[in-house]
């Protein structure tokens, strides 16, 4: 027994000497409260006003979280609300967007480094701004850094070299402007490396090829130019990331482990190397918007992991083999606006719901009114190789110089006069056609001389005839006199009826009245630029007629507009749960839309001028027969008053494109709501639905705002890209929203996400 009081006596005098592991020292707490008065207290720190307890226990959330070991801050982790994409920040402090002119950076991160037990440090929309400190270095015990989505600039200070333990380093969402550092390999544990969008410039380092636990590389949407080094030497390697930049070299070689790579919009040149048909692991291959030629290597599309491969706006050529094999996980293919010839092979040319291909814009011999004919492909191809043979031509030249100087000089006149003859001709038609004094809202020469910029859109209207004018006897005999049995309905665009032309087509015939702003050769110069507008996801405008009421009615013209018909309703319809049997599941639903997306991407800028503020809403949106998405009412408002009320108000044509392209952003944001909570959105008020956006930050939030529907058949990484694309469409600040291209990717990998979560549930069903 007196053993036993001896133990007892023995284990409280232990405990009652034993400190707290998470009693955090005097001078620490001071340093927090320090670094709350720098952010000029942030709501997120709210929490710590009034607070004299131990901040070690306080309870952490998704804006703030402090870690502690024995009595030093380990981790510390603050997320404010401050937008960091402003479009003219120049370095000074911007009032609601950065911290206050009298913020000190230096002053900041000396406090900091008053906290040297930090291993986790991350400062996230806080409004941070000026150039970051070499006195962050103090931090050597480090190991995760993050200062994203701030408004620092200048150069990435050198003395981070010395922050040895650092595993993570993401500046991303900032403004450094100098070049990526060259000394990053001195990094030797660095695995994540993430300085995308800012402003860096020059080449990208080849020491950052020296660091062999990198996993994750991205520094898209910079100024990188130059060469990309061969990569193959980052064994870890598993995603890299250099969209949007300028490097011009040929494709280097990739590691076997990578899975992502996403290349586009730079200026890669030559063939794609055969060795990436060799990467087993890779999943997403993004190509686009490059310079790259040759036939794309077969063994890419037979990847046993590839699952989105995008080769999009190259200058690939040649045809694929008859025997073309697709991997089992290809969800999604893009290989548009090339110059490829031949046959589709079958495994693209499927129509199953689990593989999307994109295969407009090349010279495929399939019956399709988007390919081109076979000799323009034939004739590019035999153009480039004509280009390289003119090289070796004006290297003999040097020995004949004198003839061959003549020879280009000949062609030049002839080029000259041809040209000259060309552009008199065009300038005497658009003169012919458009009245000089005519009151327009956009410029009608600039209509008149409407072109599409990419080569399906340019083959299109090339290929389209002016569009075809009804007259009102027509339309009458198509409605039979306008009856009410062909009434579809009213809406702020005027009355729909349906009708049916003498050669049985179905058309809709929407009837509209617009005041006399414009004389009727200017109104049919705008009817046929709309008439010129195809693409798979738009309602294609077949016709019109123009209804002036006689020369006496100033009041205004009655217009008709022939659209094709689309049988099976609007998307709205598709989302009540007045009709259960209609309701889309989730796939169902991105595939309508990534249709509209496409489609208003196209009204943005693949045809100019571009199309804007085009009344984007579920009701606008018609499904055909087999449930594909076509967009309705688009480009109204170069026919409707809404052009001369901006102009009446001094803005010119570029601010007026910019602020109803940020409006088209804003307005697929809402669709994009409503395709997640479905009829929830019915009646109710836009700052009611921006405020129940905050719920999609926790499980249990989205369980009470999504769609039943959507939550019972989506996957959680699908649903959760969406969720995310749908806040920055609705960001109140203009220049955060993202561009319809970003908008397009991120719907894209949603639905490739969405494919593979469902090939995987059918694959462990059946087993």
């Amino acid at each position: 027994m007196r053993l036993f009081y001896l133990l007892i006596s023995v284990i409280l005098s232990w405990v009652l000497c034993l400190p707290s592991t998470h009693e955090l020292q005097t001078s620490q707490s001071q340093v927090l409260l320090q670094l709350r008065k720098h952010l000029e207290y942030p709501s997120s720190l709210e929490i710590w006003e009034n607070y004299y307890g131990d901040f070690c226990n306080l309870s952490s959330s998704a804006h703030m979280s402090i870690s502690c070991q024995d009595d030093s801050v380990t981790e510390l982790k603050i997320m404010g609300d401050k937008l960091f994409n402003v479009n003219d920040f120049n370095g000074f402090a911007i009032p609601n967007h950065t911290l206050s002119e009298s913020f000190s950076i230096d002053s900041f991160v000396t406090t900091l480094s008053r906290l040297p037990s930090l291993r986790v440090l991350s400062l996230v929309s806080l409004g941070i701004w000026g150039p970051l400190s070499d006195k962050i270095h103090r931090l050597s015990s480090l190991e995760f850094l993050d200062l994203s989505s701030n408004f620092i600039f200048g150069s990435v200070p050198p003395k981070i070299s010395t922050m040895v333990k650092l595993h993570t380093l993401t500046l991303e969402d900032n403004y450094f402007n100098d070049t990526v550092p060259d000394w990053l390999d001195s990094l030797s544990n660095l695995t994540i490396l993430s300085l995308k969008n800012n402003r860096l410039k020059g080449r990208f380092p080849s020491s950052i090829c020296r660091i062999k636990t990198l996993t994750v590389i991205a520094l898209s949407n910079n100024e990188l130019s130059g060469n990309l080094p061969d990569m193959d030497t980052l064994i870890s390697l598993r995603v890299l990331d250099l969209r949007e930049n300028h490097i011009d070299s040929e494709l280097p070689m990739m590691p076997q482990g990578l899975v992502t790579a996403l290349l586009s919009k730079n200026s890669f040149s030559g063939e794609i190397p055969a060795q990436f048909g060799h990467l087993g692991q890779l999943q997403h291959l993004d190509l686009s918007f490059n310079y790259l030629s040759g036939t794309p290597p077969s063994a890419l599309f037979s990847l046993p992991n590839i699952s989105y491969l995008n080769l999009a706006s190259n200058m690939l050529s040649g045809a694929f083999p008859d025997q073309l094999n697709c991997g089992g996980k290809l969800g999604f293919v893009d290989i548009s606006n090339n110059k490829l010839t031949g046959d589709l092979p079958s495994c693209l040319s499927s129509t199953s719901n689990e593989r999307v291909v994109e295969f407009n814009g090349n010279c495929f011999s399939i019956d399709s009114q988007h390919q081109h004919q076979a000799s323009y492909c034939k004739e590019a191809l035999a153009s480039s190789k004509q280009s390289g043979g003119r090289e070796t031509v004006m290297v003999v030249g040097v020995i004949s110089g004198a003839v061959l100087v003549l020879v280009l000089l000949a062609f030049a006149v002839l080029s000259f006069r041809r040209r000259y003859r060309s552009r008199t001709f065009e300038h005497n038609i658009f003169a012919k056609a458009v009245p000089d004094n005519s009151p327009n809202g956009f410029c009608s020469e600039l209509i008149a001389n409407a072109r599409f910029i990419s080569e399906a859109a340019k083959l299109e209207t090339h290929g389209a005839s002016v569009s075809r004018i009804f007259s009102l006897e027509q339309l009458k005999e198509a409605t039979n006199n306008f009856d009410l049995s062909m009434f579809l309905g009213e809406g702020s665009m005027g009355k729909l009826y349906k009708g049916k032309l003498e050669n049985g087509t179905y058309v809709a015939i929407r009837s509209l009245t617009i005041l006399k702003k414009y004389s009727i050769q200017n109104l049919k110069v705008r009817l046929d630029f709309l008439s010129k507008l195809h693409h798979p996801h738009l309602v294609g405008l077949l016709g019109y007629c123009i209804d002036s009421g006689g020369q006496d009615d100033s009041s205004g013209n009655r217009i008709f507009l022939i659209n094709e018909y689309v049988s099976s309703g609007n998307y709205r319809t598709y989302l009540s749960e007045n009709c259960p049997e209609k309701v889309l599941k989730w796939s169902d639903r991105l595939a309508i839309l990534i249709g509209v997306a496409k489609a208003v991407h196209f009204l943005h800028t693949g045809v100019i001028p571009g199309c804007f503020n085009n009344r984007l809403k579920t009701n606008n949106i018609l499904l055909d027969e087999h449930r594909i998405a076509k967009l309705s009412d688009y480009g109204m408002s170069i026919i409707t008053e809404e052009s001369e009320k901006l102009e009446a108000k001094g803005e010119g044509t570029k601010s007026w494109n910019s602020t109803n392209m940020e409006g088209d952003v804003y307005n697929f944001g809402f669709i994009l709501l409503e395709s997640l909570v479905g009829p929830i959105v019915s009646g109710k008020g836009e700052t009611f639905l921006l405020n129940e956006m905050a719920s999609f930050g926790s499980q249990d939030g989205r369980r009470k705002i999504v769609d039943p529907i959507v939550l019972t058949t989506c996957s959680q990484e699908s649903l959760s890209i969406v969720v995310s694309i749908t806040k920055k469409c609705t960001c109140p600040e203009v220049s955060a929203r993202p561009s319809f291209e970003d908008v397009l990717w991120n719907l894209q990998y949603a639905a490739q996400v969405q494919a593979t979560a469902d090939a995987d549930q059918r694959s462990d069903s059946t087993s």
